[in-house]
């Protein structure tokens, strides 16, 4: 049950083969792959992007949002989550798309490191974008507002187009030569498509922890979706929430900086409270047990706190606010269901579907080995299950969840079985596999940050891998400079 059939005899036959015209919101790594591999089954494409650079959750930004906690629905949004300081936590080899790898590419404003800064995987996707002619299918600035299906199968898609431009007269007239004075004018689309892709990330509606008392706590509360450096915590005494990469970057981020910093985690006992080795400033506790009307924070190991920030790395919640599915498809608990294998609502299969929903993964491979899925199947050439199939796999999946004890909101979250499903999509599409270097190399990643978290990203052993996989990317000939 469960399992696509693939016509591999005709693959290009234009008899077989169906063009639809397909509508992808987000120009981020899922939406310019999913570009691609569309344009390459033979749709017509067009990728919505408000942003006026792809790139996506990739663009570095200064400016953060007037709600630091982000919590108000109506607030001005920052897509980006990235602090100025962020490296990646993977390297370059195993983040990379299958047949674009992510090489060390010449110029001075190229970053060669092997985990290198944000700005040279915004870099890389601008490299795959003018390798592959995607932004050609882009319209830049402009806002997907609402996308709903209609009665006869089709989706009405409304966007608005928001065009900055400076007016020479009144800058000469009324202000200084360097002030630029901007207008907008804005134009809105009303657009029929015969399927739409939703690429649009999760990582811009902040998840918060809650905590007893907090509302009577004077302190000032921020999600690190808000946080870029650390000059404005000097001499602060901050504590963060969170166990993820986020938390493990900032918070030595702000022992450079602030007086100290707290580290209060749900994953480890509640007895915990170590000092972190080669810093005289930065604590690791258990979780928060209540916040204190005098400033005070009590951790569940005993220890209180006086602090001035409490900083959430705690996560985003999936938000499609443009998506209207007739309650089809909804939100409950950070579970986006029903869906099978994280990308098909059965109902509006293949109509509708969703790239890059899995978390704790390496994200460009997995969304590109899912927009192939979704290309082949919207041609004709995969056939998917039928819907009574598709649902009961969807039912049983969950069911397998729920008795494992894996709460609702862990519902996308991947890991290691992450390969296995990788390999899973690349049979469907008649494809090959994860190479045989990957796994290993991301588990010994892993391994290495925890081993090192301090010099991880400049120090490691797998040196053999390494070469492995350069002898795969030599294969490639997308690749001109290996």
């Amino acid at each position: 049950m469960g399992t696509l059939t693939i016509n591999l005899a005709m693959p290009h036959s234009t008899q077989s083969v169906k063009s639809h015209h397909v509508a992808v919101v987000g120009a981020g790594a899922a939406g310019l792959v999913a570009a691609r591999e569309l344009f390459r089954e033979g749709h017509s494409v067009v990728v919505f992007e408000r942003g006026n650079e792809i790139g996506g959750t990739w663009v570095y930004t200064p400016h953060v949002e007037p709600d630091p906690l982000g919590l108000d629905p109506k607030r001005p949004i920052v897509h980006s989550s990235l602090y100025s300081s962020l490296r990646t936590n993977l390297p370059r080899e195993v983040m990379g798309y299958v047949d674009f790898p992510f090489v060390t590419r010449p110029g001075k404003s190229r970053d060669p490191r092997r985990y290198p800064g944000h700005r040279e995987v915004l870099m890389y996707l601008k490299d795959f974008a003018r390798e592959f002619g995607v932004e050609e299918m882009v319209r830049f600035e402009t806002e997907v507002v609402k996308v709903r299906i209609l009665e006869n199968g089709k989706w009405n898609v409304q966007s608005k187009k928001t065009s900055c431009f400076i007016n020479e007269n009144e800058k000469k007239n009324n202000y200084n030569d360097d002030v630029d004075i901007i207008s907008k004018s804005t134009v809105e689309f009303d657009e029929i498509y015969d399927a739409v892709v939703v690429c649009n990330g999760h990582y811009t509606q902040p998840c918060v922890a809650e905590i007893p008392g907090i509302n009577s706590w004077p302190g000032k509360q921020m999600h690190s979706h808000n946080y870029r450096t650390p000059e404005p915590f000097r001499d602060q005494v901050v504590i963060l929430i969170g166990s993820s990469s986020s938390a493990v970057d900032i918070c030595r981020d702000l022992a450079a900086v602030a007086k100290e910093v707290h580290v209060a985690s749900r994953s480890v006992a509640d007895e915990t409270y170590t000092k972190q080795p080669g810093y005289d400033n930065l604590w690791f506790h258990s979780m928060i047990d209540n916040a204190c009307d005098d400033g005070g924070v009590v951790f569940r190991n005993g220890k209180v706190v006086l602090a001035g920030v409490i900083m959430h790395c705690t996560g985003y919640k999936y938000n499609f606010p443009f998506l209207d599915t007739k309650g089809i498809v909804t939100v409950d608990d950070n579970r986006l269901g029903p869906l099978y294998k994280h990308v098909f609502p059965p109902v509006l299969a293949p109509y509708l579907s969703f790239i890059g929903i899995p978390w704790k993964i390496v994200p460009f491979p997995l969304s590109e080995l899912q927009s192939k899925l979704v290309a082949g199947v919207l041609s004709g050439r995969i056939t998917l299950p039928s819907q009574k199939e598709m649902t009961e796999d969807v039912n049983s999946f969950y069911s397998t969840l729920e008795a494992s004890g894996i709460p609702k909101r862990y519902t996308h979250c991947i890991g290691e079985s992450q390969f296995e499903y990788n390999n899973w999509l690349a049979a469907q599409c008649g494809c090959q596999g994860v190479e045989k270097w990957r796994k290993p190399m991301y588990t010994a990643a892993s391994a290495n940050l925890r081993l090192r978290p301090e010099t991880y990203r400049d120090e490691w052993e797998d040196h053999d891998l390494v070469l492995e996989a350069y002898e795969d990317f030599v294969k490639h000939t997308s690749t001109s400079n290996l």
